[in-house]
C-alpha cells in the first residue's frame, strides 16, 4: 500500500532557478610594436534556461518531490583576445503529459498538453558585454565591462492531471478497478475493502476503429469536492476526460445505501467541483450510468427495478458485470461512439503558445515619489521599468567609469526628466528596482549641454509646437537650476571626502595618492 502511495505523486512544488550570465571583461589587446592596440575584451556566455518538456514515458512527479531544488548551469567570462565565454547548458525537465505549471498564488502560467511541448520556467540571465563591444567613436577605449544578468528564480506548483478519454466515477469498491481490468489489459489492484486504488489507473479500449483510453480514479465519497478522502486528488483527473461513467453498486451491503441515492451524491459532487477556466463543467459533459455487479441475484433485481427511473433522467444506463463480461461489449461500443463524436467536435490541437502579457508604458519606466516613514528622511524617488532595473544589475558600481556609463545611459533614456518633472533636487535619495536587489543613491543631475537645443523627428520643428512649448527664459531658467544643483551635489560630496566618507582605509594608507587622484578628477570635472 506505502509503495502505491510514494511511487505516484501528481502535484509538487518546484524551486527553479535559471543560470547567471557570464561576466564581460575589460582588456587591452597587447602585441610587440603596437602600443595602441585598442579593447578586445570579450562577452560573457548567457546563463542556461530551466525548460519543462513533455515526456510520454514520465506518468509520476515523484522525481520532483525528492528534489525540488533544480538549477540551470551558468555561462562562463569573456576573456581578452575577443573570446566570448560559453553559454550555460539548458535544463530540460521531462513532466508527465498533462501538467498544469501554476504559481504559488494559483495563477495559470501553461497547460502542457501533447508530447515535446514546451514551457520556459526560469530563463537564464544575459551574458555581460565586454569593453570591444562598447567601444565606439566617442567611447574608442573603454576601461570597463558589463555585468552578467542573474537567472530567474521561480516557486512553481506543478500538477499532473489525467489524460484519458473516459473517467469511471463511483463509491470505493463500485468495481470501477474490475471494469478497467475487464475492458482492457490493464491489471490495476482490486480488492474487497474501500479505496483500494489510490492512484488512477489507465487502460486502452479497442472497440471497432476507435481506440479509446479508459481512467480508474480513486472512489468518490460525500464531500469530495472541499477535499474529504481522497477529494481533489480524485477529481483533479476528470477534468480532462470527454465521458463520465457512474459507477454504481447494485450489490452492496451497506445500510442506507441504494443506486438512485448513490447517483445524486456523485451529480452533487462533480457539480460542486470548479474546473479550470475555459473547460467545460463536469456535468455539461456526457455522462452514462453503469449498474455493475448483476452477476449477483440481487443485484440483477435491483439493477431491473432502478432501471426505469434512472432512464426518467434522460440517462443512458447498462447493467454490467465485470466477472461474468455481460453487457462490457455494448458498453464499449456505447462509449466508442461517444468519444468519437467528442473528438470530431473538437479540432486537432495545435502546439500550444504560452503568452506572458506586460503593462504597456510608452517610456519604459515609472517614477514614483514614496514616503520614506521618517520626517527628517523626507520623501525618496522609485525608478521601476525593465531597462533601468537591467542596466543596474549589468553595472560594476567599483568601476567609475562602469557609473558614468549607467549616468548617460539613463539620462539618454529620460530618467533625470521624469524626475524634475516628479519634484526631485540634487541629493534626493533615488531608489532603481525593489528593496530588495534594487539601487539606492543620492542624486546628482547631469548637466545638460545649452538651455536652447531643439531635437526632433526629420521634417518636424518643435518651435510650430505650441501646445505647452516653454519660453526661451524658462528653458534658460531650467539650465540655470539645474547647473546650480549640480555645483550643490558635488560640494557635498567632496565635503563627505575630505571627512573620510568616501575614503577607504586600506586604499589610503597603500597609497598616498588617492585623495590627491579624486581631488585631480574632480578639478578637472570641474573645469
Amino acid at each position: 500500500m506505502w509503495a502505491g502511495v510514494t511511487s505516484f505523486v501528481d502535484r509538487v512544488t518546484l524551486h527553479v532557478a535559471g543560470g547567471n550570465g557570464g561576466h564581460g571583461v575589460a582588456s587591452v589587446h597587447r602585441e610587440k610594436f603596437k602600443p595602441l592596440g585598442g579593447p578586445d575584451g570579450g562577452n560573457g556566455g548567457n546563463g542556461g534556461d530551466v525548460v519543462l518538456v513533455v515526456d510520454p514515458q514520465i506518468t509520476t512527479l515523484l522525481d520532483y518531490h525528492h528534489s525540488p531544488h533544480r538549477r540551470a548551469t551558468s555561462g562562463k567570462g569573456g576573456q581578452g583576445g575577443n573570446r566570448s565565454g560559453a553559454s550555460g547548458e539548458h535544463l530540460l525537465l521531462p513532466v508527465p503529459d498533462g501538467t498544469v505549471v501554476k504559481t504559488m498564488g494559483g495563477d495559470v502560467l501553461a497547460d502542457l498538453v501533447g508530447a515535446g511541448t514546451r514551457f520556459v520556467a526560469a530563463a537564464g540571465g544575459r551574458g555581460g558585454l565586454g569593453n570591444a563591444a562598447l567601444a565606439s567613436p566617442r567611447r574608442k577605449a573603454p576601461g570597463f565591462a558589463l555585468l552578467g544578468e542573474p537567472g530567474e528564480v521561480a516557486d512553481l506548483v506543478l500538477e499532473r492531471k489525467t489524460v484519458a478519454d473516459v473517467a469511471l466515477v463511483g463509491y470505493p469498491s463500485a468495481g470501477k478497478s474490475s471494469l478497467v481490468a475487464a475492458m482492457s489489459a490493464a491489471r490495476p489492484k482490486i480488492a474487497d475493502y474501500p479505496f483500494t486504488t489510490l492512484v488512477p489507473n489507465l487502460g486502452v479500449v479497442e472497440a471497432g476503429d476507435v481506440r479509446y483510453t479508459i481512467a480508474d480514479v480513486p472512489g468518490l465519497i460525500p464531500g469530495a469536492s472541499e477535499g474529504k478522502g481522497l477529494g481533489l486528488e480524485f477529481l483533479r483527473h476528470v477534468e480532462r476526460c470527454s465521458v463520465l461513467v457512474h459507477v454504481v453498486d447494485c450489490a452492496t451491503l451497506e445500510p442506507g445505501r441504494d443506486p438512485l441515492t448513490d447517483l445524486d451524491v456523485l451529480e452533487a459532487e462533480l457539480a460542486a467541483y470548479r474546473v479550470d477556466p475555459g473547460m467545460v463543467p463536469l456535468l455539461e459533459r456526457p455522462r452514462l450510468v453503469v449498474l455493475n455487479k448483476i452477476d449477483v441475484p440481487d443485484g440483477k433485481e435491483l439493477a431491473e427495478l432502478v432501471r426505469p427511473d434512472l432512464e426518467a433522467r434522460g440517462l443512458s444506463v447498462f447493467e454490467v458485470s465485470a466477472v461474468s463480461h455481460e453487457g462490457l461489449r455494448e458498453l464499449s461500443f456505447a462509449l466508442a461512439r461517444i468519444v468519437a463524436e467528442a473528438r470530431a467536435a473538437v479540432p486537432a490541437p495545435a502546439p500550444r503558445v504560452v503568452l506572458r502579457p506586460r503593462a504597456v508604458n510608452e517610456t519604459g519606466f515609472t517614477v514614483t515619489p514614496e514616503r520614506t516613514g521618517h520626517p527628517e528622511d523626507g520623501v525618496r524617488y522609485r525608478v521601476r521599468g525593465e531597462k533601468p532595473e537591467r542596466w543596474v544589475r549589468q553595472t560594476d558600481f567599483a568601476n567609475d567609469e562602469a557609473v558614468g556609463y549607467l549616468a548617460d545611459r539613463l539620462a539618454r533614456l529620460g530618467v533625470e526628466e521624469e524626475l524634475f518633472k516628479a519634484g526631485a533636487v540634487a541629493g534626493c535619495e533615488v531608489v532603481i528596482g525593489d528593496d530588495d536587489t534594487g539601487v539606492v543613491f543620492d542624486w546628482e543631475p547631469t548637466l545638460v549641454a545649452g538651455p536652447g537645443v531643439l531635437a526632433g523627428p526629420r521634417g518636424a520643428d518643435p518651435r510650430l509646437d505650441e501646445g505647452g512649448r516653454a519660453t526661451r527664459d524658462e528653458r534658460r531658467e531650467a539650465y540655470e537650476s539645474r547647473r546650480q544643483a549640480k555645483r550643490v551635489a558635488r560640494s557635498e560630496l567632496a565635503e563627505e571626502r575630505a571627512a573620510g566618507v568616501w575614503t577607504d582605509p586600506d586604499v589610503h594608507d597603500r597609497t598616498g595618492l588617492h585623495d590627491h587622484q579624486e581631488g585631480g578628477g574632480q578639478e578637472d570635472d570641474e573645469g
